[in-house]
């Protein structure tokens, strides 16, 4: 899964795609680097990024969106959104998953319109919302916790008839955890497998990789970050959320070789 931000404030690429124009080319590279999925968010979900609502989300979702259904047909699009209305728009105009780092949490309406389009729905754990989630990262018993939270999560998606098959999960690494609570659930994601869910890892990048590694610039961070999808490999999950999509993907093709 190839990350696509078209937002100025995201942590690792905020405003460098932010027109259709640069969007379209970084797509391309992204496919042609070895993408499956490509993953659009026009809100940065990053620790302390300011909420700018639907109406400016969809404005800057949907000529992208719309563009890239043209010209990649075949691409499997999804969007990341816990917006309901942006869900709603985004499936009525071709893409095909919607990637709710919440789950439902944050607009239950979110669930009805998955159910009516049928489509696949990534459930990702996280707590409060990007003011607060950083102080929100106590867990009475962190795997446990964050198991029962996305089964509580699956069920409530369940009961608006979103198919289980549809259903994929996220452990939402960086969403309300600190870098040792990160390290605890890479350690433990035999526990989530066994959910028999699809597991779909974001871990590029991202804050703890840079704390580990010493590394203010997230792009700095990719090394760091092909040390997860390595992982990931090895325990056959389902996918990988990356931003340099040509490292990964080669790195796949050796390490999925090996592990099979």
């Amino acid at each position: 899964m190839g990350v696509l931000n078209i937002t100025p404030d995201s942590f690792s690429d905020g405003g460098e795609f932010y027109s259709i124009n640069k969007a379209l080319i970084h797509v391309e590279e992204l496919i042609n680097a070895g993408a499956d999925i490509i993953d659009i968010g026009s809100q940065s979900t990053r620790p302390g990024a300011i909420e700018v609502g639907p109406e400016i989300e969809i404005k800057r979702l949907l000529p992208v969106l719309k563009e890239i259904r043209i010209l990649y047909p075949n691409i499997i699009i999804s969007v990341d959104t816990f917006n309901s209305d942006v869900a709603y728009k985004a499936l009525e105009n071709g893409a095909n998953w919607i990637n709710d780092i919440s789950g439902g949490r944050r607009d239950s309406s979110i669930l009805n319109v998955v159910s009516e389009f049928k489509c696949p729905f990534v459930i990702t754990h996280s707590k409060g919302n990007s003011q607060n989630m950083n102080s929100l990262a106590t867990y009475d018993d962190l795997i446990s916790d964050v198991i029962s939270s996305l089964n509580c999560l699956t069920e409530n998606a369940l009961i608006k008839n979103i198919s289980r098959e549809n259903i994929i999960w996220d452990p939402g690494l960086g969403f309300s955890k600190d870098t040792s609570q990160n390290i605890e659930i890479l350690k433990n994601l035999n526990k989530f497998k066994e959910s028999s869910f699809p597991i779909l890892l974001g871990a590029s990048r991202k804050r703890f990789i840079g704390e580990i590694l010493d590394e203010e610039n997230p792009k700095n961070r990719d090394i760091g970050s092909l040390a997860v999808t390595s992982l990931c490999s090895q325990l056959n999950l389902h996918a990988v959320r990356v931003h340099n999509v040509k490292i990964h993907h080669e790195l796949l093709k050796v390490s999925d070789m090996i592990n099979r």
